[in-house]
């Protein structure tokens, strides 16, 4: 190998050498031209966070009254269920007594028929007793229309399956057929809810 072969060798083997002034400048020049972050804005945090918390609340209080409404619904169902299965207990008894009543000739909503006779002692009896049956009765069905339950007698109207029982039918001159001519016993209901319909002969 020659001497100038071997220069150029020691040449090309040489590493290159690094100017570290250079390489901070190039490394300033990339940090100045790359976008920077922006930085934070508390005061558009502070919205942000105030419209979330508005929401929730917001969602909060619609649920809270969605929530009442359905309680409100539910209670008064129940409180409807109630009245209803004690007037379907106690409305039998009330019928039994209107019909043992009226039977012994005495109008339940009033007073013991007159004799039309001096009273006796066997008379007044029979007569207080029917007195005290129907004071039993009246206060009964009064406890009852307290509660909501509500009698009806369905005379002279058409007849509706959905209020009315048949029980028979009938025939009157000058009714149309389809119409209620005699209420057997009468219906109840609670509101607009029928608990017991009324039993009724109906015109054919």
């Amino acid at each position: 190998m020659t001497e100038e072969q071997g220069a150029r060798s020691e040449e090309q083997t040489e590493p290159e050498v690094v100017d570290a002034e250079v390489v901070e400048e190039v490394a300033d020049v990339a940090e100045e031209g790359a976008p920077s972050e922006p930085e934070p804005d508390p005061l558009a945090d502070a919205i942000r966070e105030r419209d979330e918390y508005l929401e929730l609340a917001r969602r909060a209080r619609a649920d809270f009254e969605n929530y009442k409404r359905r309680a409100t619904v539910q209670a008064a169902e129940a409180e409807r269920r109630g009245r209803t299965s004690l007037a379907q207990s106690l409305l039998p008894a009330l019928d039994n007594l209107e019909r043992a009543l009226t039977a012994a000739g005495v109008d339940p909503e009033g007073s013991p028929s007159p004799a039309g006779e001096p009273p006796s002692e066997e008379v007044s009896a029979r007569d207080a007793l029917a007195a005290g049956v129907a004071l039993v009765y009246r206060e009964l069905r009064t406890g009852l229309e307290r509660g909501g339950v509500i009698a009806y007698d369905p005379i002279g109207e058409r007849f509706d399956p959905l209020l009315h029982e048949a029980i028979s039918t009938g025939v009157a001159e000058g009714t149309d057929p389809g119409t209620v001519l005699e209420t057997l016993e009468q219906g109840y209901r609670i509101d607009e809810h029928v608990i017991m319909p009324a039993r009724v002969v109906v015109s054919g």
